[in-house]
């Protein structure tokens, strides 16, 4: 009969059991696809993200023998800002253990491990829908907590910016200049990012379902593939799919099932780049114990807590400590269908 004892081994390890826990398999995530986020490991939960302000400027011409035009210097400031704390739990006790016994060519400790790994794999899932919900917000401009009201960080109050107004596609009207619209976003984008989105960058939307549908429907948009090979693409179920149309990716972004917890509004779209310079960081800090105290942050850690004082149970535990920002958040735009 197994026992808890299987749970001295090395297997258990802090190191053995986080590199267990990121061999799992991830919630499917369109935002933790892109690879939006250049990661940032850090070595302390506080860190300071400095913004520099040089302004381009014309030279007025000067007579001969006037002094030179001043250059202003660079205004220059740093926002402080801290790693969030992601922790979830489960308790196995010996009575469960006990009820495990073996059979086939499979053997007492592997069956105990398989189930410890399962309710482990249950946190790990909770754990990336959790990130997938921070990218979200950081891609928005404001980092919400679980009960998606809670605001973290409001990027644009703590970088000093004004977010800017949602522009409205206006889809229910068939003459609508839709390829209009596309470039009117692009172009405010590109403007506002001041040299951050390079020849590579390109631009992006999660649209929720009523624009989405609302889009590939549209007269205008439907007219403009029509000589295309692309053409039949737009008749088959879009759903939860992506196409390229006046020179910005949509994707009908697909949250979770009840297409609230995480999730677009039904009728807006959310525009942001992907291969920009310096827009979207996602810091990572140290587990809070001594042995990684002053080393850098990684995605997550996974703990196994024994009871030393009875041996009743043992504790599988998975922390987290990231933070998604978009330290440019001028650059974002949103619309309503």
């Amino acid at each position: 009969m197994a026992n808890m004892n299987i749970f001295n081994g090395s297997a258990f390890s802090t190191t053995s059991l986080s590199g267990a826990v990121d061999k799992m398999d991830y919630v499917p995530s369109l935002l933790g696809s892109l690879n939006l986020f250049e990661a940032m490991p850090v070595r302390t939960h506080d860190l300071w993200v400095d913004r520099r302000d040089g302004e381009t400027v014309l030279i007025p011409t000067s007579p001969m023998g006037a002094p030179p035009a001043e250059l202003v210097k660079d205004t220059r400031t740093a926002v402080p800002l801290r790693t969030t704390r992601l922790v979830k739990g489960f308790t196995l006790y010996a009575t469960e253990v006990q009820g495990i016994r073996a059979f086939g060519s499979e053997s007492e400790s592997m069956q105990v491990q398989a189930e410890y790994l399962r309710r482990m794999q249950r946190i790990r899932q909770d754990m990336e829908l959790t990130h997938e919900h921070h990218r979200l917000g950081a891609l928005q401009g404001k980092l919400l907590d679980s009960d998606g009201t809670t605001v973290i960080y409001n990027y644009f109050t703590e970088f000093g910016e004004t977010e800017a107004t949602a522009i409205s596609f206006a889809l229910a009207t068939a003459t609508t200049d839709v390829r209009g619209k596309c470039a009117e976003v692009i172009r405010a984008m590109t403007r506002a990012a001041r040299g951050a989105m390079t020849p590579g960058t390109t631009v992006h939307a999660l649209a929720g379902d009523e624009f989405y549908d609302a889009l590939i429907s549209h007269p205008n948009v439907e007219k403009a593939y029509l000589n295309w090979n692309a053409a039949s693409d737009l008749t088959q179920n879009k759903a939860f799919g992506a196409f390229t149309f006046g020179g910005i990716t949509w994707h009908n972004y697909r949250g979770t099932d009840d297409n609230s917890t995480v999730a677009v509004p039904t009728d807006e779209a959310k525009f942001f780049p992907v291969g920009a310079t310096g827009i979207f960081k996602k810091a990572m800090g140290p587990l809070e114990s001594i042995e990684y105290a002053n080393t850098a942050g990684r995605d997550t850690y996974a703990m196994n807590i024994r009871d030393m004082d009875r041996n009743f149970w043992t504790r599988g535990e998975v922390y987290s400590y990231p933070l998604y920002f978009c330290q440019r958040p001028e650059v974002l735009r949103k619309a309503t269908a």
